[in-house]
């Protein structure tokens, strides 16, 4: 079997039908990934040396990137010893990514297209997991990954932002009719969104940028909620939220119940003749707002056009590479 090494110098056993990815998590070691399918491209990781081969399409990644010797993990598996410039997450290596039954607890509508789902899971097996991360639901014969939209809590309730799509599966399960105690099954956690608390210049920059797009502001508010509760450590930071929305009633969420010092921005980017707010793009409003490369990292959640962009636009300008964290949202039906 392969050998893949890391930056750090640890390695793995790479079996060459089984992905990067997979095989990493095979070896106790969790790498940067997402929505596991290459179509995000959050999992492309610089290829030092070695060779690879392509189990499935490799999307997201561009022939630029391509040409830069970047891979998508999830996508390829090593045909030789391979050395990868890329940094296990040590944080999400002692959770256990488990199935397991889910009772709903409630269901709110917040806007004519957005609920909230809270759900329990068992009170003898709770889920583990980092704020940021996220569940696939299982249900109706389908399967749909949503971001959990809180912290870790004592109650160990599960909260969801779920947005209709028309003609979805599960859209129309959740918003016609599901019910309080229904029993649904879930997987997770999944995912490498989380706050980093661990950088090579000794200490994380001072300025944390949020970008989110729809319901992308899910995960955001779970790591606003995990910094609320270290006032020490979320005073060490500037905080700035850029939430984007194509219709004014989906803003349907408001920081100021977590007490934190937050510059909190909203954009409208639809034709709401009545909104007398800012307009434009996320990624657009925060660099016009000033940022100082050296010391910003950026959290970034929604549509993989808007993490695409978004970190295009921050990398050129001075922003390294490493302090831009993304979870995209893939659409399915």
């Amino acid at each position: 079997m392969a050998q893949i090494t890391l930056s750090t110098g640890r390695s793995f056993a790479a079996d060459p039908t089984v992905s990067i990815l997979d095989a990493a998590r095979a070896g106790g070691i969790v790498l940067e990934y997402s929505c596991r399918t290459g179509r995000c491209g959050i999992c492309r990781a610089p290829v030092l040396s070695g060779e690879t081969q392509l189990l499935r399409p490799e999307e997201s990644l561009s022939a630029e990137d391509a040409a830069r010797g970047l891979v998508l993990t999830c996508c390829r598996a090593a045909t030789s010893d391979l050395a990868l410039d890329v940094e296990p997450l040590d944080r999400l290596a002692g959770l256990e990514i488990k199935t397991m039954p889910a009772r709903i607890v409630s269901i709110e509508r917040l806007a004519p297209a957005i609920v909230r789902v809270v759900l329990r899971t068992p009170p003898a097996s709770p889920m583990r997991f980092l704020a940021g991360q996220y569940v696939d639901v299982i249900a109706q014969g389908v399967r749909r990954s949503y971001s959990l939209a809180n912290a870790p809590r004592e109650d160990g309730l599960l909260e969801l932002l779920i947005k209709r799509y028309p003609g979805g599966v599960l859209s129309e399960y959740w918003f016609e009719r599901a019910q309080p105690n229904d029993l649904i099954r879930i997987e997770g956690p999944l995912g490498t969104f989380f706050l980093r608390d661990e950088f090579p210049e000794g200490r994380a920059p001072a300025d944390i940028v949020f970008l989110a797009t729809g319901t992308g502001i899910a995960p955001v508010k779970a790591l606003l909620e995990e910094l609320a509760a270290d006032r020490e450590r979320a005073g060490r930071h500037r905080l700035r939220v850029f939430w984007g929305n194509r219709e004014a009633e989906n803003f349907c969420w408001d920081p100021v119940a977590l007490g934190l010092d937050i510059g909190f921005h909203h954009l409208l980017s639809g034709p709401d003749t009545g909104w007398g707010g800012r307009r434009g793009y996320v990624h657009k409003a925060a660099i016009e707002d000033g940022f100082d490369p050296a010391d910003t990292m950026v959290y970034a959640c929604g549509s993989d056009a808007m993490i695409t962009s978004a970190r295009e636009a921050f990398t050129e300008g001075g922003l390294p590479a490493r302090r831009f964290f993304s979870d995209a949202f893939v659409v399915s039906n």
